[in-house]
């Protein structure tokens, strides 16, 4: 699971999107005009080399408290789908 204490502070997501993974389930968390954008997607790619089907997006507010709904959104996401994210660390 994805912890606050070990997550980008905001001030990060000024200058950078900020990458990461877990068994199986790669994410990405960039500052947009409207907002923090985080995006899914399975190993064994990086970002820019998976085709977008394979991506799941949301927005979330430029906030500390967005920050903490996109934690709580990536440690969903991969508890949802768990299964997935498990046969693509496979490769």
């Amino acid at each position: 699971m994805i912890s606050k204490e070990k997550f980008m502070p905001m001030e990060f997501f000024k200058k950078e999107a900020f990458k990461g993974s877990i068994k199986g389930m790669r994410y990405r968390v960039k500052k947009e005009e409207e907002g923090l954008e985080a995006v899914v997607y399975p190993e064994p790619f990086c970002f820019e080399a998976t085709s977008e089907e394979k991506k799941t997006r949301k927005m979330f507010p430029f906030s500390e408290e967005g920050r903490q709904q996109v934690i709580d959104w990536l440690n969903e996401q991969y508890e949802e789908r768990k299964e997935e994210w498990e046969s693509a660390a496979r490769y």
